[in-house]
C-alpha cells in the first residue's frame, strides 16, 4: 500500500508491519474510495489480501463485502457506477469543500487548512486538491495517532454528511464512512 498512488510525497516510509490498526483500514478504505483505473484493478488482489492483517472481525466482514461487491460488477461497470457516483454527482463527490458552494471564501479556507495538514506532516499531494478524500485518509493512516486525530476531526463533519448522502443514493460506500468515523471516535476518545 503506497503512498505515491494518490501522489503523496513523504520523505519517510514505514513497514506494514509497523502501521497500527487505524492505519491500515483507513489505507484500504482509502484505496477502495479512489478512481478504479487499471493501476487501482492492478491492486484489487493486494488490498483484498490486506484485510488478513486487520484485527477487527466485524471491520474485516464489511471490508470484505465491499470488495466481493466490487467484484462482481466487473471491471467497466464499477468503473462507471463510480463515474455515476462520485464525478458526477454534485451531492456524493469526494471533495470534501465542494459539499457546501454557497460561501466561497470559506471554502478557499477549508481548503487551505487540509493543505496545511499534509504539509505539517511532512506530505504533499502532487495529482489531487487537498480535501479530496481518499488523500485525507491516506494521510492519516500515514501519520501517528495524535495527528491522525487532528485531521479526521478536521473532516468529520464532512465525513457525516457524506455519509448521509451515500445513504440517500444507497451507496454501499456508506459503510466506509461508518468505519471512518467509528475509527476517529475511537482515536478522538482514546487521545
Amino acid at each position: 500500500m503506497m503512498n505515491e498512488e494518490l501522489g503523496m510525497k513523504n520523505k519517510s516510509s514505514e513497514s506494514s508491519d509497523n502501521i497500527p490498526e487505524y492505519g491500515k483500514t483507513l489505507k484500504i478504505i482509502s484505496y477502495l474510495l479512489e478512481y478504479p483505473d487499471e493501476q487501482w484493478r492492478q491492486n484489487f488482489d493486494e488490498y483484498r489480501e490486506a484485510l488478513n492483517e486487520l484485527d477487527n472481525q466485524q471491520t474485516k466482514t464489511v471490508l470484505s463485502e465491499l470488495f466481493d461487491y466490487i467484484e462482481k460488477y466487473g471491471a467497466k461497470e464499477y468503473e462507471n457506477l463510480y463515474v455515476q457516483s462520485f464525478d458526477f454527482s454534485q451531492n456524493t463527490n469526494l471533495y470534501l469543500t465542494t459539499h457546501d458552494r454557497t460561501d466561497f471564501g470559506k471554502q478557499a479556507n477549508e481548503m487551505h487548512e487540509y493543505k496545511t495538514l499534509f504539509l505539517e506532516n511532512g506530505f504533499d499531494l502532487d495529482h489531487e486538491l487537498p480535501d479530496y478524500l481518499p488523500a485525507i485518509l491516506e494521510l492519516a493512516a500515514s501519520v501517528p495517532k495524535e495527528s491522525a486525530v487532528k485531521i479526521l476531526q478536521l473532516a468529520k463533519s464532512k465525513i457525516e454528511l457524506l455519509r448521509d448522502r451515500f445513504i440517500e443514493a444507497k451507496l454501499a460506500h456508506a459503510f466506509l464512512l461508518d468505519i471512518v468515523l467509528k475509527i476517529n471516535d475511537e482515536l478522538h476518545n482514546t487521545n
